[in-house]
């Protein structure tokens, strides 16, 4: 059987591979070798966020891999599937300067060929935050996810804490599926004004990206709050919204949520391992944040 793929070093020592079927040959032969696969997804358009995931894992294994694919089954109809910003050669540079040793580029028709019909789904966990406003979100990212893992094959997969839900919810997949990878969560990257560096940043005026300091803002005001003592979950959330709503020109605010962070599901009263998280539309960029607490 004859695969299609290119596989050339578009940097001295990067090799890009575009086959799923090859990529997932080299790696079953690396593993056979008994050598250590660090993976870190990602959807490209690279940033220091995803930079500093690669150099987590670069000391903890033999062979690291990076995905570059911007799924289109986690995206909405009226989401930004083909507005999404997209550079290999950008993102390539970025991963020769990490220790990367791999990127796998696939096709769209090659990770969902013709009569595709199987998806992943995990339950309770993506009912909240994120879940109710982007229905089919985390199915697609579920999906897509498992068919990373079981085509890279890796031992360490690492993603940000910035996407707090969609840790969680890749943590109990693998779980719940017996899959053999460690999920390593790094820390979430921020822009020195306290902005979480996101790909989609690109989309804010600079009008609108100094106002969505107001999300780092209102987190911090959450974790003084908490550290001064309050427990009482809603007056936090309403001094956070209070906060962005005069410092943001007409924000949407999707939520502000305080949860637990083993449910994902509220809590009225602050205790245990919790997530602050929230989504706010500025102009037409949606961003997400949290801070993750224990007490």
């Amino acid at each position: 059987m004859t695969f299609f793929t290119f596989a050339r070093p578009i940097i001295m020592s990067l090799q890009i591979i575009d086959s799923a079927a090859h990529m997932q040959q080299q790696a079953f032969a690396s593993r056979a070798e008994n050598k250590r696969i660090g993976f870190v997804p990602t959807m490209g358009y690279l940033h220091d966020g995803h930079v500093s995931l690669m150099k987590l894992l670069r000391p903890r294994c033999d062979i690291l891999i990076t995905s570059i694919f911007v799924n289109p089954i986690q995206f909405g109809p009226k989401e930004d599937f083909a507005q999404y910003p997209r550079d290999l050669q950008r993102d390539a540079k970025l991963c020769e300067s990490a220790g990367v040793d791999i990127v796998f580029y696939p096709k769209v028709e090659d990770m969902y060929p013709k009569n595709f019909h199987t998806h992943v789904e995990v339950e309770y966990l993506t009912e909240t935050l994120c879940g109710p406003w982007r229905p089919g979100h985390f199915r697609g990212v579920a999906t897509v996810v498992c068919k990373l893992f079981n085509i890279v094959q890796p031992h360490l997969a690492a993603f940000g804490q910035k996407d707090a839900q969609q840790v969680v919810v890749i943590e109990r997949m693998a779980q719940d599926l017996n899959l053999p990878v460690e999920i390593v969560v790094g820390p979430t990257r921020r822009e020195p004004d306290g902005l979480a560096m996101s790909s989609r940043n690109v989309y804010l005026s600079p009008a609108e990206r100094q106002q969505a300091t107001a999300l780092y803002h209102s987190l911090k005001l959450a974790e003084r709050m908490i550290h001064d003592g309050e427990r009482d979950s809603a007056k936090i959330i309403s001094a956070m919204k209070s906060l962005i709503l005069r410092e943001v020109t007409s924000p949407v605010i999707e939520y502000v949520e305080i949860v637990d962070r083993a449910t994902l599901h509220s809590v009225q009263t602050i205790a245990g391992e919790i997530i602050i998280a929230l989504a706010v539309r500025i102009g037409r960029t949606r961003l997400i944040d949290n801070f993750m607490l224990t007490f």
